[in-house]
């Protein structure tokens, strides 16, 4: 008998019942109480189905299982005790799934993320695709939580506490086959098959031909079980087997297991992020403990983080971020992006390559690289095989996948194949005159709308459209290094660039798998601008004797993920000296430089990629090449600045200048600032971004260390005109 609820279908197929999640009006299935309480009574009926003999859980949407709790049902929870509540709810729909009566079979296409695998893990048996969009997780740690329906405990019990611990702590995805191999599902079929197999388990298993066992495959966990003492013997004799039994299945092993997990962690938290300890604690809980006792210890977890600072603050990049998803860049949500179906590319260094490898590899896209002669074209496309290789190494595509990707791209010393480019991005040397003769010669190769889009981190675009015959057709498109690791593009439209031209690049940067922010013309954009002086006044600090590792892990504690020195390294010495210059030659004073930068270059110090910098790059461990204490004011004799006034001086800068942007235009909103202060620049997650930063610690009190500064120190600290105007109206930037 076929019955119905609002999101849910329940069908019988012979003796098994296959209940089949299609939440209403939405392109995707998630959870929350209203599902829950479907499910229970979806339930029920299947209980009392006397010829059914076991279930099937699947999907309704196309393309996708389940990708966690609806976040906006997070939002409206007032307190840490309802948090907790509905933390208790979840772990008890979830255990009526793992105890109910008869065997259920899930199966898994798409998505299962959060609790969409928090309800897998309640089934008997799991059945996945073997198709590529695919993949299992548990991601919310990156929103500064940790699962809250149980999975904290179960995941531990089906695939063991060190894969659990890596998964939960990491919020990384597992594709299909990887799953298979750690036993997160039974079996992985193709996906046009994988009803279909579902209900034969099912049915396999509610007649007795298959028998259940919630154990992994490892042989000290069927002690007991029915096997005999020389397969147990020949199961321990796998290593891996003896690493799990030594590790969890003692309370000495145990303790090591932990400790050595946390000692990692802080490593890589520093203390600022508390779900992934509280996620840890929670796991040792139920693992020492007991089930019942793990989960009221993820649920009192759960509470305390869902009400967080940090969480908040991760929950809304997580909003700003899914906002610019349906954003086209342009005032008029209307405008339609034109179809990109080619791709050509000036320039095949490590930008181009990446550029060019982003673009077959995730947007699918042919490519063609133009280089000044063969030895460039080589090293350009040796570059980007590297970086399929890479991935065939990573197991994250096979040799076939990488080679028919990297099929996509080709390369020449000529214009040959750009006539059916629609964009052409130029990635050449940072020169207005250079730019200027490849924009023409590029007009001449291709049709009058091909987009011209340049990689400059610096130059306007206003200036770079000047010499075009189409300036319409000009934009600016700023990739970050390593392209295909950096999730910031930023796309920079002059005044005369055509809306459509804007929607056209924000669509293409999405299918790179960038997270794109619009942003209007002007020297530095907004990322070179407000990051400039922020590594400004880090030279600034050195210039008065500050200590090299002192400054940089004082901005670390901040949040950085590196420090302002290490950073200036790792982008170049040469490269921020001609930013600097393009800076001070724009905004004056305020940006000018202490003039240290000429001497370092003299000395040949181009930072990592001539290992001669302010760090040393000839050993395993990194440390300060204190010869270059010798070209600094002040010598080898440095001071010991204190550390939270050199962060707050750096911050403030990178925050004043944020705001500024935003009153000049260059901003079209706060949410793009902290977008990109975060994604393009390493701004703390959990700080939020500038904007929110500011919020958080009051306008008022940015404009009160901002003057503290300014007539300390001089101009360069003269407050932004919309904070001083903030401030005497009352107003917030949220």
């Amino acid at each position: 008998m076929n019955t119905s609820t609002r999101h849910f279908k329940y069908a019988v197929d012979g003796d098994v019942g296959v209940i089949t999640f299609d939440q209403e009006g939405e392109s995707v299935n998630t959870l929350s109480p209203e599902v829950a309480s479907e499910l229970e009574t979806v339930l029920t009926r299947a209980a009392s189905d006397g010829n059914v003999r076991a279930l099937v859980i699947t999907s309704g949407k196309k393309d996708s299982f389940i990708v966690g709790a609806k976040i906006d049902y997070l939002q409206t929870l007032k307190s840490e005790g309802d948090a907790q509540q509905a933390s208790r709810q979840a772990q008890a729909g979830f255990d009526r799934v793992d105890a109910f009566e008869k065997p259920v079979v899930v199966a898994i296409h798409g998505p299962c993320l959060g609790g969409g695998l928090e309800w897998a893990l309640a089934c008997d048996y799991r059945v996945a695709s073997d198709s590529p969009k695919t993949v299992l997780g548990f991601p919310e740690v990156q929103l500064g939580l940790i699962p809250g329906a149980g999975g904290t405990q179960r995941l531990p019990r089906l695939i063991g506490a060190q894969l659990a611990i890596d998964l939960i702590l990491t919020g990384k995805n597992v594709k299909p086959k990887k799953a298979l191999k750690i036993g997160l599902v039974d079996e992985m079929v193709p996906a046009p098959i994988l009803l279909s197999i579902a209900k034969r388990r099912a049915h396999e298993l509610g007649n007795g031909q298959l028998k259940l066992t919630r154990a992994r495959g490892l042989a000290f966990r069927s002690v007991g079980k029915g096997q005999g003492l020389a397969d147990i013997l020949k199961g321990l004799a796998n290593k891996e087997a003896w690493a799990e039994f030594a590790l969890e299945d003692n309370p000495l092993g145990r303790k090591v297991l932990f400790d050595q997990a946390r000692k990692q962690l802080l490593k890589k938290t520093k203390g600022r992020y508390p779900a992934p300890d509280k996620a840890l604690e929670v796991i040792r809980v139920g693992l020492e403990s007991g089930m019942k006792e793990g989960l009221e210890a993820e649920a009192q977890a759960f509470g305390e983080l869902v009400k967080s600072d940090v969480s908040k603050r991760l929950v809304e990049i997580f909003f700003a971020t899914n906002a610019l998803k349906k954003d086209n860049g342009t005032s008029d949500p209307k405008v339609k992006a034109k179809e990109v179906k080619k791709l050509a590319m000036l320039g095949g260094g490590l930008m181009g390559g990446g550029i060019a490898y982003v673009t077959a590899a995730t947007a699918g896209l042919p490519v063609r690289i133009k280089d000044r002669d063969d030895a460039g074209v080589a090293r350009a496309m040796a570059h980007v095989q590297g970086l399929f290789d890479e991935k065939v190494k990573r197991k994250s595509l096979t040799w076939r996948e990488a080679a028919a990707k990297s099929a996509l791209i080709s390369a020449g010393t000529d214009y040959a194949g750009f006539r059916t480019a629609d964009v052409v991005v130029e990635a050449v040397f940072e020169d207005l005159k250079l730019k200027h003769e490849v924009l023409r010669e590029v007009e001449k190769a291709c049709r009058p709308d091909t987009v011209f889009a340049s990689n400059t981190s610096s130059l306007p675009i206003t200036d770079i459209a000047k010499g075009s015959a189409h300036p319409e057709t000009v934009i600016g498109m700023h990739y970050f290094s390593p392209v295909h690791k950096m999730p910031l593009l930023e796309v920079i439209a002059h005044k005369g660039t055509a809306p459509w031209v804007v929607a056209t690049c924000v669509e293409l940067g999405r299918r790179q798998g960038k997270t794109v922010i619009v942003v209007n013309d002007g020297a530095g954009f907004y990322t070179s601008r407000i990051l400039a002086p922020y590594m400004n006044e880090a030279a600034h600090l050195l210039a008065e004797g500050a200590d090299i590792a002192d400054l940089d892990k004082a901005l670390v504690d901040f949040g950085f993920p590196v420090g302002p020195v290490t950073l200036l390294d790792e982008v170049g010495i040469d490269v921020a000296g001609k930013v600097g210059k393009i800076m001070h030659q724009a905004f004056g004073e305020r940006m000018k430089p202490p003039g240290t930068t000429e001497v370092l270059l003299a000395d040949g110090r181009l930072g990592r990629k001539a290992k001669k910098g302010f760090y040393t790059y000839d050993g395993k461990k990194k440390d300060v090449d204190e010869s270059v204490y010798g070209l600094l004011p002040g010598g080898k004799n440095r001071k010991r600045l204190d550390r939270s006034e050199m962060a707050e001086r750096c911050v403030l800068q990178f925050v004043n200048e944020a705001i500024r942007t935003l009153g000049e235009g260059v901003l079209r909103s706060p949410r793009d600032g902290d977008i990109g202060a975060v994604f393009g620049l390493g701004f703390p997650p959990f700080h939020g971004g500038p904007f929110r930063y500011a919020d958080t610690q009051g306008p008022g009190k940015i404009l009160e260390r901002t003057e503290h500064y300014q007539e300390k120190l001089g101009a360069r600290f003269e407050p932004a005109p919309l904070l001083v105007e903030y401030v005497k109206a009352g107003r917030r930037f949220y």
